[in-house]
């Protein structure tokens, strides 16, 4: 019985992000097989870069793009005129969040970028 709960909670610990004994030296080299590029460079970065367009103009939008960060705005303030004063608070930093995160996804477009160009293009 002992044995079940040490292993189940040292399971819980390293799934929780609990770290092992081991140190690493230096930076790891991945090495990709030729077909796992193509996969990526014919499947995933595609993906990943329409992905990260659509939800930047969706970010980015005016107040009429549903889910937008002004559409967001303009529904607190909308909440705020009608005396709902927490669920504009709320609306308002959902869009303060949202609008935050263009930084993540503009990272995420000039990897996909650098991918493309270093891997994915014929040389």
């Amino acid at each position: 019985m002992n044995k079940l709960i040490t292993a189940a909670l040292t399971a819980a610990l390293l799934l929780a992000g609990g770290t092992t004994a081991t140190a690493q030296t230096g930076p790891v080299t991945i090495t990709l097989s030729p077909e796992q590029v193509r996969n990526l460079c014919e499947k995933r970065v595609p993906k990943i870069e329409k992905r990260a367009d659509r939800l930047l103009d969706r970010i980015n939008g005016g107040a009429q793009v549903r889910g937008s960060a002004e559409w967001l705005r303009a529904r607190a303030a909308k909440e705020r005129d009608a005396g709902r004063e927490t669920r504009a608070q709320l609306l308002a930093e959902r869009a303060d969040r949202r609008a935050g995160r263009v930084d993540d996804l503009a990272r995420v477009q000039r990897w996909a970028t650098g991918f493309r160009t270093e891997h994915c293009e014929q040389k």
